[in-house]
Formats: C-alpha cells, sequence, structure tokens
C-alpha cells in the first residue's frame, strides 16, 4: 500500500513550503524515500517520531525539513535568538554532515545554525553560539561540557532529535544523552532514530518519546540490491598482502578500508606508505583537523584509499565510493550493514570485500543470516612478483636503515663508554684528593699533640 502511494507521492504533496521544494528541486529530488515519506507528514503535525531505519535512506531530510519549516513559521525577527531545536549525533563526522545539510535545505530560509563537537578549541562554537543560533547540531560530550560553563542553554528547546540512536549506545553515551533529556523542556517534540532497536535503545526510546509514530524501513539503496558481496578466507599473516593485491587493481578507484582498531589501522597505513601506496586514516584517536582533512582528501580525489574504524562508518558520506574492504570482520552483523553501506550510492553500484580469518566463520554466518544473503567465496590471490618486488625495495631501505642505526648504535656504545671511563678517571682523582688532604689533617694533628 505504502509502496503504491510512494511511487506518486512528490514532495509537493507533503505539505512542505515553497523555500524547501524549492532547494529540493535544485537538487534533484523530486520523490520522497520511505522515511521520508512516512515522517515528514506526522512531524509537521507535531507528533513525536520512532523511526527505525539503517544509513543511506535519507532519514536526515525526514527529520530536517520538517523542523526548518516550523522553526520558519515562529522565527524570531530578534537577531539574538536562544535555540530551538537540538539535533545529538554520536560522532564528529556526522555532526558535521548533519549540520552541512542544514545548511543546503536552510538555503532560503534565514535561520541559523552551529555544529559543536569535541576534538576542537570551543572558542569559535562559543562566538557562534553567543550570536545566536536557531538550531544545535551536537556531539553529547561537548554539548554537556558547554552546559556545564554555562555556555548553552537548552531552556527554550521545542525540537530535540536524537540520531543514531544504537551507536550512541555502543560508545557508551546514553548516560550523557539521559542527562541532556533531562535538562530539556517537558513540552517538546522528539524524533528518535536508529539502525536497530536492542532493548536498551527501546527503553530510552520510551523514556523520550510519547505516543510516537512508528516508522520502519529498510535501506533503500540495500545491499543485496546493489552491492556485489564476497568474501575471502585468509589466514591473519596473509591480509596484508592479500590487501595489497587487491589496492593494485586498477578497478579499483574509492576504497574505504574498514580495520577494527586505531591502533592497527596505523600500523597498515605505515605499511601501505612504506611500499608506496599512498593512503590516509581517521579514526577517534586523530584531530578533527587532521580526520577532516583525510576525508576532503578522499572526498576530492587527492587520495583515493581511506582507511577507517567504525567509529567513522556512519560519519563518512562520500557518493563515489566504489570498493569498501573489511580488513578485519566487524564486531556485530549491523556494523557491516552500516560499513557496507558507504558504497552504492546514489543510484551508483558499489562492491565489498571482506577478508575473513578461519576462526571468524560464525561472524561470516551471521552476516548472512542477517542480510539473508550468501556471500560469494573468493579465492585467495596474493600476487606476489608485484608485492615481492616491493617488499625487495622496502626491505632493502629496511636494512639501509638497519645497518645505519646498528652504526649509530655501536658509536653510541663506544663515546658512552669513553664518558664512562672518563668520569671513572675523574672520581678517581677526586677520591685521591681527598684521601691526601685527609692524611695531611692527621699529621698536622699529631704534631701539634707532640709540641704539647
Amino acid at each position: 500500500m505504502i509502496g503504491n502511494l510512494l511511487e506518486k507521492t512528490k514532495f509537493e504533496n507533503l505539505n512542505l513550503n515553497s523555500p524547501l521544494l524549492k532547494v529540493l528541486n535544485e537538487e534533484g529530488y523530486d520523490y520522497p524515500t520511505p522515511i521520508q515519506f512516512q515522517t515528514i507528514p506526522s512531524a509537521l503535525q507535531g507528533s513525536d517520531i520512532l523511526g527505525v531505519a539503517q544509513t543511506g535512506t535519507g532519514k536526515t531530510a525526514a527529520f530536517t525539513l520538517p523542523i526548518l519549516q516550523k522553526l520558519n513559521s515562529t522565527q524570531s525577527r530578534d537577531k539574538f535568538r536562544h535555540p530551538k531545536a537540538i539535533i545529538l549525533s554520536p560522532t564528529r563526522e556526522l555532526t558535521i554532515q548533519i549540520n552541512n545539510s542544514i545548511k543546503i535545505y536552510a538555503k532560503y530560509i534565514a535561520l541559523k545554525h552551529v555544529a559543536v563537537f569535541g576534538g576542537v578549541k570551543q572558542g569559535p562554537q562559543v562566538a557562534l553560539l553567543n550570536k545566536g543560533v536557531d538550531i544545535i547540531v551536537a556531539t553529547p560530550g561537548r554539548l554537556l561540557d558547554l552546559i556545564n560553563q554555562k555556555l548553552c542553554s537548552l531552556e527554550e528547546i521545542k525540537y530535540f532529535v536524537l540520531d543514531e540512536a544504537d551507536r550512541m549506545l555502543d560508545m557508551g553515551f546514553i548516560r550523557d544523552v539521559e542527562k541532556i533529556v533531562n535538562l530539556l523542556p517537558k513540552k517538546r517534540q522528539s524524533l528518535f532514530f536508529s539502525a536497530t532497536m536492542p532493548k536498551t535503545v527501546a527503553k530510552l526510546a520510551d523514556n523520550i518519546l510519547k505516543n510516537p509514530k512508528k516508522v520502519k524501513v529498510k535501506s533503500t539503496v540495500t545491499p543485496i540490491d546493489r552491492i556485489s558481496q564476497s568474501v575471502i578466507v585468509i589466514e591473519p599473516q596473509e591480509k596484508i598482502s592479500q590487501l595489497v593485491t587487491l589496492l593494485n587493481d586498477n578497478s579499483l578507484k574509492s576504497v574505504i578500508v574498514f580495520i577494527k582498531t586505531k591502533h592497527k589501522a596505523n600500523r597498515v597505513c605505515q605499511k601501505l606508505t612504506q611500499i608506496g601506496i599512498v593512503t590516509d586514516v581517521i579514526h577517534s584517536n586523530k584531530s578533527q583537523s587532521a580526520r577532516q582533512k583525510a576525508l576532503n582528501d578522499f572526498k576530492e580525489g587527492k587520495i583515493k584509499i581511506l582507511l577507517a574504524t567504525d567509529i567513522a562508518a556512519r560519519g563518512i558520506d562520500v557518493e563515489a565510493v566504489s570498493h569498501i574492504i573489511n580488513f578485519d570482520m566487524p564486531s556485530t552483523p549491523e556494523d557491516y550493514v552500516h560499513r557496507i553501506g558507504r558504497t552504492a550510492r546514489a543510484g551508483a553500484n558499489g562492491i565489498a570485500i571482506s577478508l575473513c580469518e578461519p576462526s571468524e566463520r560464525l561472524k561470516l554466518f551471521r552476516i548472512e543470516e542477517l542480510i539473508n544473503v550468501k556471500l560469494n567465496v573468493l579465492k585467495s590471490d596474493i600476487s606476489k612478483i608485484e608485492f615481492g618486488e616491493k617488499i625487495i625495495e622496502s626491505n632493502q631501505k629496511s636494512n639501509k636503515s638497519e645497518v645505519s642505526n646498528a652504526t649509530f648504535a655501536k658509536t653510541k656504545k663506544i663515546k658512552s663508554s669513553k664518558v664512562v671511563a672518563k668520569k671513572t678517571k675523574s672520581i678517581i682523582k677526586r677520591n685521591a684528593k681527598k684521601d691526601k688532604l685527609k692524611l695531611k689533617k692527621k699529621k698536622n694533628e699529631r704534631q701539634i699533640n707532640n709540641k704539647y
């Protein structure tokens, strides 16, 4: 039923005002996605929303458009205004992405908005807050910091959005979210979105929402539809070689490689760089400026390979990603869906390849069970000659470095021995001098005693 209505429904049938429709038309959006079709009318009517939707469904527009329209209809003429809407997201990248979307959709509406997140100095963010804003898009930690410093107030919030609630739980932000919710006015409209709905997330939703309109949709770009999915079962020690073989394929135009931990991501990046493969890495230990530079370089095509941990998986919004490589299998089947959801965007096709260790077959089985698809098993194909030549060059450089280091260590050892010998000689001289003075003193004492 919804499918039939959706085919006939355009954005102009959803009661959106002309400034928003103008922007949507300019951006080439004529028809709403299922989440937008089900959410926008109910949100415009003032209902709380409980949305279960994966990444890539268009949910940012689903909650942004109604809020912009409602704020525009009651907009204050004062230059300074207190924030009326707050949108919480789990990561810095996603916060920036949502804020950029608001900038696009609010092109013909004079609303002020600011992205508030950690990892950078708070000064510029505070300066914008002091000028007055209508919408705050924030990560929980930085927002609480500013509230505790009395630099931000939520007393006049009318619209509250919690995005990626399950990721908030995974990252340990639920307590911070609860603290923020307790500071919000009781009378407000709340929109709650999550890719999955475990019991803890459902409980949080119950505490935040009042008689919500429930919306549940599958991704408009599901893994089955447009992503070719394969798996290579491989021993851990061969994964780097296999990764290099894959990356040497010229058909890989834009690749995100997902790695389990930030330390391993750094090591893989270092190894790839050593053999001449240009890449960059983003994870939570990187500064915000470094992460943003890496993302921008990737978007602009300056680098074609980006290494990332799961913490950044939902914040990467690049339309032209051709391949996803799971260097490490994800911890949960849901994370697998989020990872490969970075490709096959905007109607394009994508390819996802996972490197699965023999001990991780259970993870593979659970992924296949969730997506109801049997992944195509590829044979490990490591081009030893091509990779070997690069390794030889690298080893030669490494050997030179080792020889150099050994020479330096030997020189250092000799110098250090000389220093020790010199110090020892000096100590002996000082002790001999002290002994001489003691003997002289005793001799003088004896002469005085003999005299008297």
